[in-house]
């Protein structure tokens, strides 16, 4: 019996990458399987289920609608179904878990010094993927495609959201930049071009949601996909980098950079991490939040209760 559980445990995960993939190679390569090999399991699929699951198309492979009811229910389905093939206990000394975790370049540099190290150290048998923040990062959670998300947006309301700290914005510029006012007035900020971190569709979506509640925008010179790049292009320049205070201030005591504060309409934010609410009782989640809570504590100085009652907070909503 608990062959058979197992060996359709492995055929719903395969379903679950095929759809997520939509693409036979790459499915098998992450499956670790022949191409072939995954043709075959996706031939048995579609007996299985009596419906094709996938149709090829001219732009590759899109999921029929009965697939796409099936990726949705797997989503929350196979973490539960994995949980009771372990059991309750749970020991990251001796787990094999791989993580997915969507965070920026300063999430990266803040917490990484601190939080690598512990993972490693708490699960050596343990893996991690750090991709970069976008436009999908939430719906690659919604989706299962990633387990967590460091934002400064707050996430939507079909995610969990808690809050690590709260950050301020910060304005690098040139040593010899123009503007001399600290804090910067509204009328300098929009008046010099700007180096922005091209996060999001719309850019640093913070700052631009913020300037869209007084009808404004500031002219950009620059985008760039880091905010380490954004600080390499300041000196020599009268481009302004608005960024995370944790993020320039290194730079406070360099001599081609100087730090002003940002015009007072521009508040403070959350920052913080979203995961689906599926994993919530997921023990090999919980202890990556655990670490990932006491971590930023350990770095901040200061965070949120020892435990998941934050998770319960509104979310949707942007905030700062």
């Amino acid at each position: 019996m608990s062959h058979l559980r197992n060996a359709d445990l492995n055929l719903l995960q395969a379903l679950a990458v095929l759809l997520e993939e939509r693409h036979v190679t790459r499915a098998a390569d992450r499956f670790h399987l022949s191409q072939s090999a995954m043709s075959r399991v996706l031939l048995r699929l579609r007996e299985t289920f009596g419906d094709e699951l996938m149709v090829r198309t001219r732009g590759g492979y899109e999921p029929t609608p009965r697939g796409l009811q099936i990726q949705s229910e797997l989503a929350e389905l196979l973490p539960r179904l994995e949980a009771l093939l372990r059991g309750d206990a749970f020991d990251p000394s001796t787990a094999n878990r791989h993580f997915r975790v969507h965070c920026t370049d300063f999430a990266t540099s803040l917490f990484g010094p601190a939080l690598f190290p512990r993972f490693f150290r708490e699960a050596p048998g343990m893996s991690l993927t750090v991709a970069p923040v976008s436009d999908h990062s939430f719906a690659d959670v919604e989706q299962g495609r990633a387990d967590l998300v460091f934002s400064g947006v707050v996430a939507p309301r079909a995610l969990r959201w808690e809050t690590l700290f709260e950050e301020e914005f910060a304005c690098l510029m040139s040593r010899d930049h123009p503007v001399a006012g600290d804090p910067l007035t509204m009328d300098d900020f929009i008046a010099y071009p700007h180096v922005v971190v091209k996060l999001f569709a719309e850019g640093q979506a913070m700052v631009e949601r913020r300037l869209d509640e007084y009808g404004l925008r500031r002219p950009v010179g620059l985008r760039v996909p880091y905010f380490s790049a954004a600080v390499t292009a300041v000196p020599g320049t009268e481009l302004i980098a608005t960024l995370p205070r944790r993020a320039v201030l290194a730079y406070a005591d360099d001599p081609a950079y100087r730090v002003a504060a940002p015009p007072e309409e521009l508040l403070p934010f959350p920052y913080g991490i979203a995961w689906h609410p599926r994993v919530d009782g997921d023990p090999a989640h919980q202890w990556l939040r655990r670490v990932v809570r006491e971590t930023a504590t350990q770095v901040i100085g200061r965070g949120p209760a020892d435990d998941d009652s934050a998770a319960e907070a509104p979310a949707g909503r942007y905030s700062g």
